[in-house]
């Protein structure tokens, strides 16, 4: 990663955060040592600074990857003088992440969102800073090259970035609005300026400048370009089938995804549910249940509301 790269990602991961995010992620890290190594925090919330909702981090830890299907997710809950929090957070090995972003193994997702904005909230050490944050550099290297081969023949980056998360939405089994790339780019335009240039530098991909609004014309020869887009096309046609094996994976090892659905349930429609032991312990089976007395609650509430 060349000097100018780097010190970019340095620069964006040092990015200030809420003083409630920076507990929340020590904690996280004490709760996984002595394997922690770093703690990444991504998402809207990084972007807006709200503790609403809930909070998205990566922890990363030392040691081999020793399941198949990664990472594992967990929910948590935590009161921080006297503000509530919650958080999912995806735990894995730092290898492999770091190959994942270098576009190493068959995944899409870790490339595709560590592209996007995140901060380093939680550092073992330099060392492993400094490891997370070749990482996070590898991956926007790996997304600029996906996107020239994707993109035109000359275009500004924003037509670039647009190509590239076009693309990786289609791939990934998710529901995402039409337009979901403008609106990555326009809320996050800061993060991406310049960031495409020095993303091909880094891996010595010319590029050419000129004409209106920044337009490039990447260098990217013929044969380059048809390799990335073999590389492109095998992850593409596995990305649905391994993210259903990822949602299949979650819905069973999900560490408190009873009470994470709960909250989810509550904000969305306003009826509590009851969380019992049977429920922690088997999310998927009680399921029906839930749904069946959310169905019966809603079908109370309109009855009760009189009509106009």
């Amino acid at each position: 990663m060349s000097e100018d790269l780097s010190g970019r990602i340095r620069t964006a991961l040092d990015r200030p955060v809420e003083r409630e995010v920076a507990a929340f992620a020590q904690r996280l890290a004490e709760a996984a040592a002595p394997e922690a190594l770093a703690v990444l925090f991504y998402g809207s919330n990084l972007r807006t600074g709200s503790l609403e909702g809930v909070l998205d981090f990566y922890v990363l830890t030392r040691g081999p990857q020793v399941e198949k299907i990664w990472p594992r997710v967990s929910y948590h809950e935590w009161t921080f003088e006297g503000t509530d929090l919650r958080a999912k957070v995806a735990t894995m090995p730092l290898e492999t992440f770091r190959a994942a972003a270098a576009g190493e193994l068959l995944d899409t997702t870790i490339w595709a969102r560590f592209v996007q904005p995140s901060g380093l909230v939680w550092a073992r050490d330099e060392d492993a800073a400094e490891a997370a944050a070749k990482a996070v550099g590898s991956a926007a290297q790996t997304a600029a090259r996906l996107a020239i081969a994707l993109g035109p023949e000359a275009g500004t980056p924003e037509d670039y970035w647009r190509a590239l998360f076009r693309a990786t939405y289609a791939a990934e089994f998710r529901v995402e609005k039409a337009g979901r790339e403008n609106s990555i780019l326009e809320a996050n335009r800061a993060h991406f300026d310049g960031l495409l240039p020095l993303a091909l530098i880094a891996q010595g991909i010319g590029f050419a400048r000129g004409g209106p609004e920044g337009t490039l014309r990447p260098a990217l020869p013929a044969a380059a370009r048809a390799r990335t887009l073999r590389w492109w096309k095998r992850r593409q046609r596995l990305g649905k089938p391994y993210n259903v094996a990822r949602l299949v994976k979650a819905s069973t090892t999900f560490e408190g995804a009873a009470r994470y659905a709960a909250w989810k349930i509550e904000r969305h429609t306003g009826i509590p549910v009851a969380l019992t032991p049977w429920r922690e312990r088997h999310p998927v089976l009680a399921a029906p249940g839930v749904l069946w007395g959310l169905w019966r609650a809603r079908r109370a509430a309109a009855k009760r509301t009189p009509s106009a």
